[in-house]
């Protein structure tokens, strides 16, 4: 059943992707290149986990998350939903600051001095590389509207 799900969900992103183009432009990849093969690797992985499971039949009757497992997967993605929703509300460098300082301090070990001295030198290069390199705007929020950063 998982097999079938991903399966469905690779070829969703393959066929949303096909709304642009998928090979090359006159600027390198098209806009559809990259979703449209990431929704390829989605694809045979549920093929692969499809088969996986056919050739082990009574797998299902294993415990495949114990308790410690689900604790350590949460603690990866609850910190990523806080990251998505901050950035939605704070902008995407003040969220990255904040997710990679609180990530490096709660689960890395390390200072929080050192932790969010980080996360903001990385959310820095991420601005210096997309807006001024690139000139590529990301998402915003109202640190940045009161730099003046627009």
């Amino acid at each position: 059943m998982t097999g079938l799900a991903a399966a469905i969900f690779g070829l969703l992103v393959m066929f949303g992707a096909l709304e642009n183009e998928i090979g090359w432009s006159d600027f390198g990849p098209a806009a559809g290149a990259f979703p449209f093969y990431v929704g390829v690797v989605i694809l045979l992985a549920a093929l692969w986990m499809t088969w996986q499971g056919w050739r082990r039949p009574g797998g299902a009757d294993e415990v495949w998350l114990m308790r410690s497992q689900c604790r350590r997967m949460l603690s990866f993605f609850l910190p990523i939903v806080a990251y998505i929703v901050l950035s939605l509300w704070l902008g995407l460098y003040v969220g990255s600051a904040l997710y990679l300082g609180t990530v490096m301090w709660r689960q890395g070990g390390y200072g929080p001095l050192r932790s969010y001295a980080v996360g903001v030198g990385v959310a820095l290069a991420f601005f210096v590389v997309f807006e001024i390199g690139f000139q590529m705007a990301l998402l915003k929020g109202p640190l940045e509207n009161w730099l003046g950063v627009y």
